[in-house]
């Protein structure tokens, strides 16, 4: 979009479209950063001169500062200083700084403003902040590190923090000698320095000169560090890692990371630009990973992987995340979305991207079956609740924009991608990325110019057909009936998981791929457009609509059709993802009213000679979901969910076994791990003999007593069937052990024990001091598996409100998470009340996206068991489950 001046206080910015943007009347075109972290003062002082486009006669300039003491400031233009000592204003809820000065500068001019500044090196891990780590000696080391997306460069320098405000960037950093010093480029030069405020002799690391790019992907990073290299691409690529970690570690993330940009500049027809790839694993981190361009930053646990320590699904994640931060540095960093409603443009293809490079790298491990339990229902979840979002969401202002790196950024905008790319075919899809890319490299773009590149390369219009998707909330679930005469009769209405969908939010008709498949093979081009429409099946004995689930809908068969569907499936006529999409449709259709849940039980029920694992996953996930909406219920109908999940996965677990070898494929170990995990926190007692065996012989120091596949799953089983004995002996190998990935198992498990006493310990672990703030989040998983739990997380919630707010500013996305783990898995009016309560005098801005969807999904498990309360019981007592 064009950025239009309005006539306002330019310190307070200026709307459009709502948007809280600063002023048009200067454009940057050059930042001079310089930094110099204090880790004595946990301060950091810095210069920055921006080089200035006048594009309004000016006498006064605004932009973005957070939390920083700016000590001087000086604006020159053509080589005369127009103000040593401009007067210095602060807005501080559009977080802007204005500089007032004497003279106008005319309209043409260029211009240049200096600031000397100071700033905290915070451990809010936004912005330029602190990270500490132990050594190998034990004592703490302090990282200066940053995280500037989405609005926190001004937390590090001032700036125009703005996506679409693209600059080139040339970095020094000033730091003591033993330290290294990385920024996005590489290193033009070095040279000795007197440190201003220590008197002290230092070096000043000078970078080259960036790229244009956006504030956000700007990265530094200060302290001591280890690396390992490669030259296996066409420019270094790098693992860094501070001390207490083991590099070598690190050496699969750098060998993937080689392939994978060579990939990339091959699928995406343009070469990476700039002259050097590093990542680095940072000890205290909010994100999963960010992709600043050529510097990409990681939690430990994501880029670091110990091979013998860790499981299949853990370096799966390692490998989907590095891929998918450096499918960002096209989509995202080369090509940039213009304001943060258009985050899909680079999180939706950023998620994508992993997924099709990984699906080539590990065909072994069958990602596009997985896809469809994990983005897509992640997606369908969060999209049938009133209060979700479109893939497009106005945002407004700073607070909002973190609200919405979410399932449907992520999950939603990318299935939105696979589905245009099924339609129209992944070639065409892929010519037309590469025209987006090429046309708008360096530059800044809105959804319509990707839909432009793959009309182009297509001759389809994908704007027409598309938009619906990325500017409605919702999504459609179109219900079947049949004529007869081999004819379908096709319904659609939006789908809210609450099942109480009013006509006003019932209005938009959305273009339904329908993927017809028969014995004939799958049909692409039929669409539903329309509310209703009838098509011609080539025979009623067998069809189904969403082959393998590249759309984003739920079908609503009836339960004739769906039993035809349960015997297709055992005759091998459906693909894993039709079998697993259908699981989880009959599931959400049945917690809705579409249907009883007592037919999704019986349907489950029938699944027992299954083979798939992703199969698997969703029937047991389906199971799950029943289970945690009668969390709350009487305790003998608990018991019967109980047994009936226990049923389903014993014979299959003992079948499969539990013991892990080389020889074992990477789905394999995950199959076995889940199976064995399910039936022993089941009850299966033969499993759970087997793991308490194994978990002694663990804890007495044999480490192969316990793969690292099912650590997670004997642990738990300890917790649940033992006592304060297995807690102490968890907690203890969580204060020992040096590998973050065994660490991360252990807090989470230890939430499992019901004991009040222990379940008091684990709360108390939150806030205690052992457990880093990026890490509080993982002791509650286990709390949330049983009602004692769940119960106590809320009431230590209310407790520690004011601190957990203190820690957790409402502005950055880690509140919000947390409030949904402390109030989502309620499932009775009167707890749902008692949140509301709580909430009802706070100021819920910042997180109010987060709560709101909390809130939606425990009414969505109120009507459900009003529903099917009696439904449930009736199909224990009859199925012989003991309810």
């Amino acid at each position: 979009m064009c950025r239009t001046h309005a006539a306002a206080d330019v310190a307070s910015g200026v709307n459009v479209h709502g948007r809280e943007l600063l002023p048009a009347n200067v454009i940057p075109r050059h930042y001079h950063v310089t930094l110099e972290p204090d880790f004595k003062k946990l301060t950091f002082d810095g210069t920055v001169i921006i080089d200035l486009d006048v594009a309004e006669e000016s006498e006064s300039i605004s932009l973005h500062t957070l939390e920083l003491d700016i000590h001087a400031a000086k604006i020159s233009s053509g080589g005369q200083v127009v103000s040593a000592t401009p007067k210095i204003s602060y807005n501080a809820d559009t977080q802007t700084t204005k500089f007032d000065f004497l003279s106008k500068v005319s309209k043409g001019n260029k211009a240049q403003l200096e600031i000397k500044f100071t700033g905290q090196l915070n451990d809010k891990m936004a912005g330029f902040y602190r990270s500490t780590y132990k050594n190998p000696d034990g004592t703490e080391g302090i990282l200066a590190v940053s995280q500037m997306e989405p609005t926190d460069a001004r937390r590090a320098f001032p700036c125009f923090d703005e996506p679409s405000l693209k600059a080139e960037f040339t970095v020094t950093l000033i730091a003591d000698k033993n330290l290294t010093c990385l920024s996005n480029m590489d290193v033009a030069s070095e040279n000795d320095v007197q440190s201003e405020s220590t008197g002290a002799t230092k070096k000043a690391v000078h970078f080259n000169k960036s790229p244009l790019m956006s504030t956000y992907l700007v990265a530094f990073v200060v302290g001591e560090l280890n690396c390992i290299e490669t030259n296996d691409f066409r420019v270094p690529v790098r693992v860094y890692a501070p001390p207490g970690q083991n590099i070598e570690h690190g050496r699969f993330s750098l060998d993937l990371a080689a392939k994978t940009l060579a990939f990339y500049e091959k699928v995406f027809g343009i070469d990476f630009p700039l002259p050097k790839m590093d990542q680095i694993a940072i000890p205290d981190f909010a994100q999963g990973a960010m992709e600043n361009w050529g510097l990409v930053t990681y939690r430990v646990v994501d880029l670091l992987l110990d091979e013998k320590a860790s499981g299949a699904a853990t370096k799966e994640r390692v490998a989907e995340v590095v891929q998918h931060e450096l499918a960002h540095q096209w989509f995202g960093n080369l090509v940039t979305m213009d304001w943060w409603d258009g985050l899909w443009l680079n999180e939706g293809f950023a998620t994508w991207a992993s997924w099709y490079s990984c699906n080539v790298f590990f065909p072994e491990w069958k990602v596009w079956e997985t896809y469809v339990t994990d983005n897509l229902q992640r997606a369908l979840a969060l999209d049938s609740l009133r209060s979700s979002h479109p893939i497009e969401v106005p945002v407004k202002k700073a607070d909002e924009i973190n609200q919405i790196f979410d399932a449907i950024s992520y999950s939603k905008g990318s299935c939105v991608l696979r589905m245009i790319s099924t339609y129209l075919g992944e070639d065409v899809f892929l010519e037309g990325v590469r025209r987006y890319l090429k046309k708008h490299a360096y530059g800044n773009t809105q959804t319509g110019d990707l839909w432009s590149s793959l009309s182009e390369a297509s001759g389809k219009s994908v704007e027409e057909v598309m938009d619906v998707w990325t500017k409605h909330i919702g999504f459609p679930v179109v219900t079947v009936s049949e004529a007869g005469d081999n004819t379908i009769q096709l319904k659609q209405n939006r789908f809210l998981r609450t099942g109480d969908t009013k006509p006003e939010e019932d209005q938009v008709i959305f273009p339904v791929f329908l993927g017809l498949r028969t014995k004939e093979g799958v049909d692409e081009e039929l669409t539903l457009n329309k509310r209703e429409d009838s098509f011609k099946v080539p025979s009623n004995d067998f069809f189904k609509l969403n082959a393998n689930h590249t759309g984003i809908y739920r079908t609503s068969y009836t339960p004739e059709r769906l039993e035809k569907l349960g015997v297709a499936a055992k005759q091998g006529l459906l693909s894993v993802e039709d079998r697993t999409g259908m699981i989880a449709d009959a599931g959400a259709l049945a917690s809705s009213g579409y249907g009883k849940t007592s037919g999704v039980l019986s349907l489950l029920k029938g699944f027992g000679s299954e083979t798939e694992f992703v199969v698997w996953n969703e029937l047991i996930s389906r199971v799950s979901a029943v289970r945690s909406a009668w969390l709350f219920e009487d305790q003998a109908v608990r018991d019967g969910l109980e047994a009936f999940q226990l049923e389903l996965v014993s014979d299959k677990a003992h079948q499969v076994g539990w013991e892990f070898s080389d020889k074992d494929g990477h789905i394999e170990q995950q199959f076995k791990a889940m199976l064995f995990g399910n039936a022993g926190l089941c009850g299966d007692k033969k499993i759970i003999q087997a793991a308490k065996e194994m978990f002694t012989k663990y804890m007495a120091g044999d480490q192969s007593a316990v793969h690292p596949n099912i650590r997670g799953s004997v642990f738990s089983m300890a917790l649940k069937y033992g006592g304060k004995e297995e807690y102490e002996a968890i907690l203890n190998f969580y204060r020992t052990s040096t590998n973050p990935d065994e660490r991360n198992t252990a807090l989470r498990c230890l939430g499992r024990s019901k004991d009040p006493e222990l379940i008091q310990r684990t709360l108390g672990m939150l806030f205690g001091g052992e457990v880093k703030d990026q890490d509080i989040y993982m002791p509650t998983a286990g709390l949330r598996s049983h009602p004692e739990g769940i119960k106590a997380l809320f009431v230590w919630m209310t407790e520690n409100w004011d601190e957990l707010v203190k820690r957790f500013p409402p502005a950055l996305s880690m509140l919000g998470t947390m409030v949904s783990i402390f109030t989502s898995s309620f499932t009775t009016k009167e707890q749902l009340l008692e949140v509301e309560k709580f909430f009802k005098d706070k100021n819920t801005s910042g997180y109010e996206m987060s709560l709101a969807q909390s809130l939606d999904s425990v009414r969505s498990k109120i009507s459900w068991l009003e529903r099917d309360r009696a439904d449930v019981a009736a199909w224990l007592k009859e199925n012989g489950y003991g309810a």
